[in-house]
């Protein structure tokens, strides 16, 4: 008999997963988002168990999703407001991870400005702890709601050639999605600005590197638009908004130049007319709004499976 994945204890990022590893998370992700949309999902699958979500980065999006994902598996699920807590008056993150020890939670899902972050509170709590987004490391929940909806509307996910566009240097979500695109045998254009497209990611796996955005899109399957981080960025990576889309704008016309019916995704929040033109963002090729519900199953799939590390045997 084939041996049964192991349950990770953690889910701190794509990178080192191979593909029997990643295909679990997101075959429950595809039951998940079946019984939601039937109003059916399992609600005591995490009944008495706890959720604390602890954001040091606003995100609206990904902290909305993981909330309602614990709720729908039935789970107590608690919004630490960093902005308002002991954090933000000076305490450390070690002291944080003895607080939330005492709090005997059972999984915190953490967003952090610093890479690495939650992989150091996953060496100092009990809790199982997702990483809901590190500094420019990973965001792994994204990369796997990105490979389920791309898997249900290609009904495969491999040998797809898939286009990620824009700034690519402070994205975490592109690192996370090469590592599992990569890993599942997709292959990857990268196009961006020189000073917004490190060298260095060519070394990630099947990735070329591309600064002409009409010649990256030729021949694509998928085009993934990145939001343009200017909260991360020095001066002078980037020209004016209006000269950014001109030369790295996902237009009709650019679009055009990828294989019919070539999916576009965006991680949001979008930047209207500066990564994308909004008649492509609410096209019939996108599925923008498809990436948000599967956000929600995913995480349903996460919680779930992380949580079954913490049961005896």
């Amino acid at each position: 008999m084939p041996e049964r994945p192991s349950v990770p204890r953690h889910l701190l990022g794509i990178e080192g997963l191979t593909a029997g590893q990643i295909a679990p998370f997101l075959d429950l992700a595809e039951s998940y988002a079946l019984l939601s949309r039937s109003r059916s999902a399992p609600r005591d699958a995490l009944r008495g168990r706890t959720v604390i979500n602890l954001f040091f980065e606003d995100s609206t999006r990904t902290r909305t999703s993981f909330e309602l994902a614990g709720k729908r598996l039935g789970a107590d699920v608690i919004n630490m407001t960093v902005a308002t807590s002991s954090v933000n008056k000076g305490e450390t993150l070690l002291d944080t991870a003895s607080t939330l020890n005492a709090m005997r939670c059972d999984l915190l899902v953490v967003r952090h400005g610093q890479s690495g972050a939650p992989a150091l509170l996953s060496q100092k709590v009990e809790a199982s702890v997702v990483n809901a987004g590190d500094g420019t490391h990973e965001h792994p929940t994204q990369a796997l709601l990105d490979a389920l909806t791309i898997r249900r509307h290609f009904g495969r996910l491999e040998g797809l050639t898939i286009a990620i566009c824009g700034d690519v240097g402070h994205s975490r979500v592109a690192r996370s999605n090469i590592h599992l695109l990569t890993a599942l045998g997709n292959s990857i254009r990268l196009v961006g600005p020189p000073t917004l497209l490190p060298s260095a990611m060519a070394e990630l796996g099947n990735v070329t590197l591309y600064s002409d955005m009409d010649e990256a899109l030729k021949g694509t399957d998928v085009v993934m638009s990145l939001r343009l981080q200017k909260e991360r960025m020095g001066a002078g990576l980037v020209p004016s908004s209006r000269e950014y889309f001109r030369f790295f704008g996902l237009d009709r016309r650019r679009l055009a130049l990828a294989n019919p019916g070539a999916l576009v995704m965006h991680p949001g929040p979008m930047n209207r007319g500066v990564e994308i033109a909004s008649d492509v963002a609410d096209s019939d090729q996108s599925v923008i709004a498809e990436q948000v519900e599967m956000g929600v199953a995913v995480r349903m799939a996460v919680l779930d499976r992380l949580s079954r590390a913490r049961m005896p045997s």
